[in-house]
């Protein structure tokens, strides 16, 4: 299971500056400072007086990795025609149509929150069975 890190820190992420903060060492907007300041021109300041400056700050990101999913390509083998058709079009409508084919296939991952709207349309479309992405891996969750 492949297992990524800090290499895939977004542009413009929002940083924070309460580097002696009790939440610091485990804060995505806190680790990202450092990083950001080396490369950037600019940064996207989170405002230090909205900060808690514990783990109920309404800012804060953690930043231990989180199980990512990639494609259920092999959920419409599993599924009757009428099944099927139903669960697409639920999550053409959450995802946009281009979008689902990217979940789908792989190219995009699925974050846990996403997951979780995939599997519900399972539900939805009446079937019980228990159902894998096609495969998993490690992120690091920058937005959810």
């Amino acid at each position: 299971m492949p297992k990524r890190t800090y290499t895939s820190l977004p542009e413009n992420y929002p940083v924070c500056l309460h580097a002696k903060c009790k939440v610091a060492s485990s804060c995505l907007h806190q680790l990202a400072y450092p990083k950001l300041l080396e490369s950037e021109a600019f940064l996207h300041l989170i405002n230090p007086n909205m900060c808690s400056k514990n783990k109920k700050c309404r800012f804060y990101r953690d930043s231990a990795p989180v199980m990512y999913a990639r494609g259920f390509t092999n959920f419409q083998q599993r599924m009757y025609p009428q099944q099927y058709q139903e669960f697409m079009t639920i999550l053409k409508g959450k995802f946009g149509r281009n979008a689902y084919f990217e979940r789908r296939s792989g190219i995009s991952a699925l974050s846990p929150k996403e997951q979780k709207i995939v599997l519900d349309a399972l539900k939805k479309a009446g079937v019980t069975e228990e159902m894998k992405f096609d495969s998993y891996e490690e992120n690091i969750n920058w937005y959810d």
